[in-house]
């Protein structure tokens, strides 16, 4: 079984992409043959300066290093690293129309929210299916915003397959948590780099504090009931914490006599806490710059092995090889 995911190295690691995809891809690590990357690529549609590219894309992998993967039981590299999955997306964006690709709820958010609307990000989609087939991936877990693009995905390895013969695999769309939906920001929306709503996991405790306590909540006082369904605080905060946590939570919040700056202090020093020991090695990992670029260089060599194959299959396919 392959899973496979990415992550953008495009701003300060928050909540949203510890619980949503790091977390999760550490524990695959131990059932499943783990392929993960950095989307340095897909990064382009936002960030224009090269040099703070080039120092988040150290720092997201020293943070990936350091909470616990392990590139002895994974394929961990850099995007932009490995040229067959660029090459492989020029040929399959023959198998999707403009129309089909304007209906990207994603593209559509972004660029109402300030994004540049570029032709690259309007292509993010087709360059996130190469992602995936290029490494024959089984299984692609992804948020709920991400669901129409593996919904793309699948379309254009079908067409693909149709036309030219079994070639990809068609991954599985596979729903991260699912219970709880997208992980709120500060401001109740999805937590996101883009909309500036994050709690960042490795940053200074200040920054940290005055994230957590701008989460929004209404107007409710110490002594009133409080519904915790409805409240991003509640959501966040039952990130760390198991069943049983969570209802005691709940009856908190329902309770008389605990204010939203008492479960807001709870809160960040819950945070501070889990990230602690991981903070600790991810700082002694960017005092080891080679180290880290090692890892990577090696990783993409085995991801270019892994695509190899398949890319060579697909141009003799559509008739580049002669």
């Amino acid at each position: 079984m392959r899973i496979l995911s990415g992550i953008q190295p495009s701003g300060k690691l928050h909540l949203g992409n510890y619980f949503a995809m790091m977390k999760p891809m550490i524990e695959y690590q131990k059932e499943a043959d783990l392929f993960c990357f950095i989307a340095s690529l897909h990064s382009l549609t936002t960030m224009i300066d090269p040099k703070e590219l080039e120092a988040n894309i150290m720092e997201t992998a020293a943070s990936f290093l350091a909470l616990g993967l392990n590139p002895n039981k994974s394929i961990f590299w850099v995007q932009s690293d490995v040229q067959e999955v660029s090459f492989l997306a020029w040929i399959l964006s023959r198998q999707i129309s403009t129309m089909k690709l304007q209906l990207s709820h994603s593209y559509k958010d972004k660029t109402a929210h300030g994004v540049s609307p570029s032709s690259a990000l309007f292509f993010y989609p087709v360059l996130m299916t190469a992602d995936i087939l290029a490494f024959g991936a089984d299984r692609v877990p992804v948020g709920k915003d991400q669901k129409q693009h593996m919904e793309i995905c699948r379309l254009i390895a079908n067409r693909f397959n149709q036309h030219y013969g079994e070639v990809f695999t068609i991954p599985k769309i596979e729903e991260i948590l699912s219970s709880q939906g997208l992980i709120p920001g500060i401001d109740g929306y999805k937590m996101s780099k883009s909309r500036k709503n994050i709690i960042p996991i490795f940053d200074t405790e200040k920054n940290i504090k005055k994230s957590v306590m701008s989460i929004v909540t209404d107007s409710k006082g110490v002594q009133e009931v409080k519904d915790p369904e409805n409240s991003p605080l509640y959501q966040i905060y039952c990130l760390f914490l198991d069943k049983e946590g969570q209802q005691e939570l709940a009856d908190k919040f329902r309770t008389p006599g605990t204010g939203y700056g008492h479960i807001k202090a709870e809160l960040y020093q819950r945070i501070l806490d889990y990230f602690q020991p991981f903070h600790k090695k991810r700082m002694e990992l960017l005092q080891k710059p080679d180290e880290i670029r090692d890892i990577l260089k090696h990783g993409a060599s085995k991801a270019s092995k892994e695509a190899s194959p398949i890319l060579e299959n697909v141009r003799r396919k559509v008739g580049l090889v002669y």
